[in-house]
């Protein structure tokens, strides 16, 4: 047989991870309600499936943004015909206008600045070719999302250092954790090019305060390296506090300019991962040049450029498309993690994002991170449900999972529910011993609280405002 190189052949991309396993156990027995109802419901996709009739409405009023209906042919031949890579003005014009608008207003960005990529997986892995050679160093704060590994080590030979956040602190960003990181890199004999965050965080669905970000700003200028800001669930923040981008911050704090760069998608925040479209924003001139460079291998189709220009410019779309997104991800993680604490599961507290950070530690049987697998094993197996271990994140503290809840419909969501509950029932009977009146009263009150219709808990009794407390009483009902 012919060899192969060590890219190829090596396991660099990370595809062995339990992160990915899962995705095989869904892709081999998917649910479906009528034709497969015993099958694994896929909870390991961080995508955003609540606002799909919004968007339908609107391309069904703008035939004109496609150029395969007769409003919009007359664009064909231009947009079908070679485009430059630095992608087509109203393209870069509209996603700066919206990236300012996802942020308050309250910063512009430069059209200019503007380099696209196919999908935040290539941004990351441009951006780190810019930034770094083989054997160089990222710091990144973990937990962290799986596909870092892909992203910005598998073809560029970066490595990356682990900055290790505890559950403690809510698992949040210190300067004596950066400063450790730094440290034991140093130690280790590498050279530490920069930082990677992700605000809001994957997997923990967190944001970074502003004082956090003026942290992260002054260290990484004081060491003299660069600040990867992964924003890419910027509009996914459904209520108080609000989201805090990076590129407020250098405002506000004495920095170098250069070092900051920031990565951006519509495949969260919109809720279009199938469109590839990537962003890298660089405050370094020399950044933005190469990296438009190399944009080259991994364009945005010019169809989907001009599809995305014209919804973006339609300024009553995108607020109200804002506006309807926060509040169904609101009401949704409202529901969910309520739903939840009625069998007793916690999850960090968090405000954005397309999931919770699911806290199982009770459930293992010894605090170890191969009885972390072994009950992952048993959601995948037995419970069939698709959630990622904290383990294939990084997370340094066995018993936490990710679970995300935007990426099904609301009877999808009620058996994935209904699963966890059973499962949380039977634990408890086989593991605590309990009285049998306490045993059925447990299930007494379950059965009660949850005898009434989802709709009833989303009602405008129930929610209007993202500040609202939740309500006194259970008013949901599993659907089995």
């Amino acid at each position: 047989m012919v060899s192969m190189s060590k890219i190829a052949t090596g396991n660099g991309h990370g595809e062995n991870s339990p992160y990915f396993d899962g995705w095989k156990a869904y892709e081999t027995n998917p649910f479906h309600p009528i034709d497969r109802p015993d099958g694994v419901i896929q909870m390991g996709l961080a995508e955003n499936q609540l606002c799909f009739e919004f968007i339908k409405k609107w391309l069904m009023e703008h035939p004109e943004a496609s150029l395969c209906t007769a409003e919009g042919v007359n664009r064909f031949k231009e947009t079908a015909l070679f485009q430059d890579y630095h992608g087509m003005p109203e393209f870069r014009q509209a996603i700066a206008k919206f990236m300012g608008k996802v942020r308050g207003d309250r910063v512009k960005f430069d059209p200019d600045r503007i380099v696209m990529s196919g999908g935040a997986t290539g941004a990351h892995e441009m951006v780190a070719f810019c930034l770094a050679d083989p054997g160089e160093a990222l710091l990144v704060p973990t937990p962290y999302y799986p596909g870092f590994d892909r992203d910005l080590r598998w073809r560029t030979g970066v490595e990356l250092a682990p900055v290790i956040c505890e559950s403690s602190h809510n698992f949040q960003i210190t300067r004596t954790a950066m400063e450790a990181a730094y440290e034991k890199a140093q130690e280790a004999n590498l050279k530490v090019k920069g930082l990677v965050i992700t605000n809001p965080s994957n997997p923990l669905g967190t944001i970074m305060d502003r004082e956090t970000l003026k942290s992260i700003v002054q260290f990484i200028n004081e060491k003299n390296i660069h600040l990867i800001g992964d924003e890419i669930y910027a509009a996914t923040v459904f209520k108080d506090p609000e989201f805090v981008s990076i590129s407020e911050v250098i405002q506000e704090v004495e920095c170098n300019h250069d070092l900051i760069h920031i990565v951006y998608s519509l495949s969260k925040d919109m809720g279009f991962p199938g469109f590839r479209v990537g962003i890298v924003y660089s405050y370094n001139d020399a950044v933005v040049n190469c990296a438009r460079k190399m944009s080259s291998y991994g364009l945005v189709s010019s169809q989907t450029q001009h599809l995305i220009a014209t919804m973006l410019n339609d300024d009553d779309f995108i607020h109200n498309f804002i506006m309807e997104s926060k509040e169904q991800l609101f009401k949704r993680h409202k529901y969910f993690t309520w739903s939840l604490s009625q069998v007793g599961i916690g999850s960090l507290k968090s405000n954005g994002g397309l999931f919770i950070w699911m806290d199982l530690r009770k459930l293992l049987k010894e605090k170890t991170f191969d009885a972390e697998m072994d009950l992952w094993r048993v959601i995948i197996n037995e419970v069939k449900l698709n959630v990622s271990p904290g383990s294939s994140f990084h997370c340094h503290e066995p018993g936490w999972f990710r679970v995300c809840f935007a990426n099904m419909d609301d009877n999808t969501m009620e058996v994935a529910l209904s699963r966890i509950r059973s499962f949380i029932l039977k634990s408890n009977e086989s593991i605590v011993p309990r009285k049998l009146c306490r045993r059925s009263s447990l299930k007494l009150s379950l059965s009660r609280s949850l005898s009434r219709r989802m709709d009833d808990f989303m009602s405008p009794a129930g929610i209007m405002s993202p500040h609202s407390p939740l309500p006194q009483s259970p008013l949901v009902r599993a659907r089995t």
